[in-house]
């Protein structure tokens, strides 16, 4: 009997040690908020590719853990969100803000917009498809932030950049979600680990890469935007 107490103690403890990590993502997004505000932007998306690794590894772990079952005082699916609201919007959004990347005072507008869009989207209860795609654009502006930093075009081109995915995340079309959509999975890791290789360079390079890292940076961006085009159809059509 103590030895069973013993083990569902643990499997406990395994559970909420989980949640904790999860959790710690809020942690690391005040960091790269601190960063976005204090203009230490390199800083500011090196938290955000911390953030990004706990949440790519932090769903395995919960099923490894049985998360459900051995805490489910703790709804996994909000925290979740929460943590990425954090990371994929808010800090993003403050960095853009902070940048000259955005037209003179309009700036803190168009994050506001953003992040009205965005706490919207979270909510929606139509987020994915049933063959795990994404319904619209997946509201992932640490990554088209990144982008922006990276390519440094015009201030107005950038606004419409904004805003057109910000229409993105309403419209009935399709993006891969890259560890979930089985159709080219692979290949689409494989994209997947050049493009957080083509970011970490970046990133170290203080925004200012060769061109060829901007090309390819581009290119994998295009692999991505065209995958939908591979499934029966890429209108989210349930």
């Amino acid at each position: 009997m103590q030895i069973s107490q013993n083990m569902k103690l643990a499997k406990a403890m395994a559970g909420f040690a989980v949640h904790a990590f999860t959790a710690s993502g809020a942690a690391v997004a005040l960091l790269a908020l601190n960063s976005a505000y204090k203009g230490e932007f390199p800083a500011c998306f090196a938290w955000l590719g911390v953030a990004l690794f706990i949440d790519g590894v932090d769903g395995s772990l919960a099923r490894a853990a049985r998360v459900r079952e051995t805490a489910p005082i703790i709804d996994g699916a909000t925290l979740d969100l929460v943590v990425d609201y954090l990371t994929y919007v808010l800090a993003p959004m403050v960095a853009l803000a902070r940048s000259d990347l955005l037209p003179d005072g309009a700036g803190l507008y168009l994050a506001g917009a953003v992040a009205v869009a965005s706490a919207l989207y979270f909510s929606d209860t139509r987020m994915k498809t049933r063959d795990n795609w994404f319904r619209g654009f997946p509201a992932l502006w640490n990554v088209a932030a990144l982008y922006l930093f990276v390519l440094r075009l015009p201030q107005m081109l950038n606004a419409v950049i904004l805003c057109g995915l910000t229409v993105m995340m309403f419209a009935p079309v399709v993006f891969v979600h890259p560890m979930r959509v089985v159709r080219l999975r692979t290949l689409t890791l494989v994209m997947t680990m050049a493009w957080f290789a083509l970011a970490g360079y970046a990133i170290n390079a203080n925004f200012q890469p060769e061109t060829w890292v901007r090309f390819a940076f581009v290119a994998v961006a295009v692999y991505f935007l065209a995958l939908p085009f591979t499934r029966k159809t890429p209108w989210a059509d349930d």
